[in-house]
């Protein structure tokens, strides 16, 4: 099962048990957020990667200048390991990692979650790969990809548990558009995936597909 299908399942599968009047809240914020082309304002496909050092999980520096010289790179923003989609996106990545390695590339998670939330949330789903902590928000915000949400859905967030300015580090309701981004050797993105409908991620397949493209023309 593609990780798109599983999303759509288990989407499904919440609605069919969550109150419909808070799900016209989520769809409200999301046709909001669509209305703002952060889409289309974030990075884009040819533009230069912002040069970033974050810690992982058990709170060693990674810097992606370092990772891009093993390889191309990919670079998955989720929003953190309260979010069940992420979870999926993370674990899928994870079922991919051997292929994506065997291809020369790398991959990374970012999240604004404390480097012990990223440790809970990288054990939960046993991960073998860097989960970092954009603590400060500076790298998901120099990507295009940082809003903030609008009163009412902190509310609802609120009320399901979700106190973001508790959860994260930055202590604020701000989070990053989740996104996928596959970075060339030389910084350039080469493929991308932003979509304000957080239900929807970068299949890894196509991210491992953009690794063995670019791996092919280097080596060309």
């Amino acid at each position: 099962m593609s990780l798109n299908a599983e999303l759509d399942q288990f989407k499904a599968q919440f609605l069919a048990k969550f109150p419909a009047e808070k799900a016209a809240i989520m769809a409200r914020a999301d046709v909001e957020l669509a209305a703002t082309q952060i889409e289309q304002s974030a990075l884009k496909v040819g533009d230069k990667a912002p040069s970033f050092t974050l810690p992982d999980a058990s709170g060693k520096s990674v810097a992606l200048a370092e990772l891009l010289k093993n390889g191309p790179a990919i670079v998955v923003f989720y929003r953190g390991g309260w979010c069940p989609y992420c979870n999926l996106e993370l674990r899928a990545y994870q079922r991919m990692l051997a292929e994506i390695k065997k291809a020369g590339g790398q991959l990374l998670a970012i999240s604004p979650q404390s480097p012990d939330s990223s440790m809970n949330t990288s054990e939960k789903n046993a991960l073998e790969y860097p989960v970092l902590s954009d603590t400060k928000t500076d790298v998901a915000k120099a990507f295009g990809i940082l809003f903030t949400l609008p009163d009412y859905l902190q509310k609802l967030y609120a009320e399901l548990g979700n106190d973001l300015p508790g959860i994260n580090s930055a202590g604020a309701w701000t989070l990053p558009v989740p996104a996928t981004f596959v970075i060339g050797t030389d910084g350039t993105i080469i493929a991308r995936h932003v979509d304000t409908d957080y239900r929807k991620r970068m299949e890894p397949q196509d991210a491992l597909n953009a690794i063995t493209r670019a791996r092919g023309q280097h080596a060309a």
